[in-house]
């Protein structure tokens, strides 16, 4: 449906040849402001890369560049502020009383032409005389929508591509307990925490406008949503412990997910009858079918999404010779996964991180070499950008946003909530999983993961999407404090809490850690270092393992240059269809094996050295079906354990070189 419209047309005006002049002048001013706003923003982030340069160089851990651009960003907010005058005093309020609604759209007739404005939001009667008169500061305020289409894409779509698979799924059904039902739990604890603290507002008179309980379980959704930046650049920078490196991670980048679609999922509350906040039963199952099918559809959407474009990098192999076009289709079906999904409905958080997840699965392995540099590097780049250029504008929101209401007892109850609903998460939860875990999440993780729920950019752009009413202002002015806080304060205290947790580091993030100092060591065929040595492939989702054997084995050789070829996995009654789906490259490409991603199942201590007809093996594990010895002398896997890799696709792959064979588990090529 269109807009509507509405025309009014006052009397009187400035002469016809005056009147250009001015929309002349106004329009190069206009134009002038907009360059000055994107410099200020660019300039700001020049300052902030040169001084994150300067603090690596001088190995300055204590501040994250996100809390660097907050600072930059809350410097240059305090000098438009009260440095800059005001530039235009013309705004004169009209009535139209007889209009029972706001317009989207006006069409003011003046002296016979026609000027369009647009809705820019409610504002109270005892604010009428404060509205903004700087032209400077209104053009630095950017519309929310800016955010969600142009800066979280990139965000997101980086946290997916570059997943580090193998410690992701290893650790699959905690990550998955965090996200899902710690932020559900988290959102409802502070939910109804909040709903206290309104409640004693009015109380004690504090209290101006309406605040309602779905208003407080929105807020409990929007801050919900962790973004442990600083504490995860920190753990990068001195290797943490790679199983609370991928528990953290894994938990923000499907949070940000959950917590989005949950706060849609609130909005859509509307229960039947005359109070339309009172709880109702039908309208909550309604929300949680909303939720459900929301998360559905926009998985399914980036999945589809990621498979299109490697179905379409697949069968144009003469892409490869075009490395920039390569590049730019992978880079365009990757961003209008985003734009897909909110234009049909669903969210374009959750299709374009799972649309990242499959395409570094799928299509990475399609494109050429130059081209797989390049998406990385460039996703990487506007990654980078994106973040320090929201926190930047957070810092610079504190002064330049018209509509903030501080309130100190919301303010400190948020704080208190927020600590609260953290506990309720993270421990009660790790302790049901340390049930059914076989590496369990020891005291010490537990308490690092609680003391690094920070909130970030999604938290910041979930807040400042609706800031129409009294009580979203407030939750997104109270957001913006528990942003800075988090990052400046806790971010700030990674450090220190890591060497009073007696946390490890100086462990590669990309690999297990050894069992020992050494440069190398042999882990023996049956003692405990033999079960970590083949602890990636234990504690792998059962489900996870039996989707990854029929993925290996039938859908990467179908969409992919990789893979074992169909004509070895599909029945021999389908031989003429394996044939036709098998392309040559399968055969002939071996870089899937060395894919520095894929190596989530077995350890890189199943590399198996074979000489003549003796296997000899780092960890006690073979694929040979001769005699077999161990470095350390043992005897290793029977025939029946052979058996059952082999049922679950996990066979060997051999490469000839000098001599020796190479035996690569094929599990390790996903």
């Amino acid at each position: 449906a269109a807009h509507p419209v509405w025309i009014w047309a006052p009397g009187g005006g400035l002469s016809s040849a005056m009147e250009e002049i001015a929309t002349e002048k106004e329009a190069e001013e206009s134009h002038r402001q907009d360059s000055v706003s994107l410099l200020t923003f660019i300039l700001l982030l020049t300052l902030t890369i040169l001084t994150i340069w300067l603090f690596k160089h001088r190995r300055v851990r204590f501040l994250h560049e996100t809390g660097l651009a907050m600072i930059y960003g809350l410097i240059v907010g305090v000098i438009l502020r009260y440095g800059s005058p005001s530039s235009s005093g013309h705004d004169k309020p009209f009535s139209c009383s007889q209009e029972d609604r706001p317009f989207t759209t006006l069409l003011v007739n003046v002296s016979g032409k026609f000027f369009e404005y647009t809705l820019k939001g409610e504002i109270s009667p005892g604010k009428i005389h404060n509205v903004e008169q700087n032209d400077m500061l209104r053009k630095v305020t950017f519309d929310p929508e800016v955010f969600f289409n142009i800066l979280l894409p990139p965000i997101i779509f980086h946290a997916g591509y570059s997943l580090k698979k193998r410690h992701f799924f290893r650790n699959l059904g905690s990550i998955l307990a965090y996200a899902f039902l710690g932020t559900a739990v988290s959102c409802f604890i502070i939910g109804n925490l909040m709903y206290g603290v309104v409640k004693l507002m009015k109380l004690v008179g504090q209290l101006s406008d309406k605040f309602y309980y779905t208003d407080c379980l929105l807020f409990g959704a929007v801050i919900s949503a962790t973004d442990p930046v600083t504490v995860l650049a920190i753990f990068n920078d001195l290797h943490a412990d790679v199983d609370l490196y991928a528990l953290l991670f894994g938990e923000s980048v499907l949070n940000d997910a959950v917590a989005i679609v949950l706060s849609s999922s609130i909005v859509a509350y509307q229960p039947t009858g005359e109070n339309t906040h009172a709880f109702d039963a039908a309208a909550f199952f309604k929300s949680v079918g909303v939720f459900l099918g929301i998360f559905s559809g926009s998985f399914m959407m980036g999945a589809v999404t990621g498979v299109v474009t490697a179905l379409i990098s697949f069968l144009f192999t003469k892409l490869h010779c075009f490395p920039l076009l390569e590049t730019a289709l992978f880079f365009l079906m990757s961003w209008s996964t985003f734009l897909l999904a909110e234009a049909c409905g669903f969210t374009g958080v959750v299709a374009v991180l799972f649309c990242g997840i499959t395409q570094a699965h799928y299509t990475y392995n399609n494109l050429s070499v130059e081209s797989r540099s390049r998406t990385k590097q460039l996703f990487e780049v506007l990654h980078f950008l994106a973040e320090n250029f929201i926190f930047s504008y957070m810092g610079l929101a504190l002064f330049t946003f018209q509509k903030h209401i501080f309130s100190p007892i919301f303010i400190i109850g948020a704080f208190i909530a927020i600590f609260l609903g953290r506990a309720a998460h993270i421990y009660p939860l790790s302790f049901f999983l340390n049930l059914g875990r076989r590496h369990k999440i020891s005291w010490n993780f537990q308490h690092m993961m609680m003391f690094s729920g920070l909130r970030g950019a999604m938290a910041f752009a979930l807040a400042i999407r609706d800031t129409a009413t009294y009580s979203h202002q407030m939750m997104f002015s109270t957001t913006l404090l528990i942003v800075f806080f988090t990052v400046w304060i806790i971010g700030g205290g990674t450090t220190p809490m890591l060497s009073w947790l007696n946390i490890r580091v100086g462990v590669d993030p990309d690999q297990d850690p050894p069992p020992s100092n050494d440069s190398f060591q042999v882990l023996q065929g049956d003692g405990p270092d033999s079960e970590r040595g083949n602890r990636t492939k234990q504690e792998s989702a059962w489900l996870f393992r039996l989707w990854y054997s029929f993925d290996h084995n039938y859908l990467k050789p179908i969409l992919t240059h990789s893979g074992p070829p169909l004509t070895t996995t599909l029945p021999s009654c389908c031989g003429l269809l394996a044939r036709c789906l098998t392309t040559p490259q399968v055969y002939d490409n071996q870089e899937q094996l060395r894919e520095e991603d894929s190596d989530f199942i077995l350890n890189d201590g199943d590399l198996t050295l074979t000489y003549g007809d003796t296997t000899i093996t780092a960890n006690g594990s073979s694929g040979s079906r001769t005699a077999t010895t161990s470095l350390d002398g043992r005897k290793t896997k029977s025939s029946s354990e052979e058996a059952l890799e082999h049922d679950l696709g996990m066979g060997d792959n051999e490469v000839t070189s000098r001599g020796t064979r190479l035996v690569f588990p094929l599990e390790d090529n996903a």
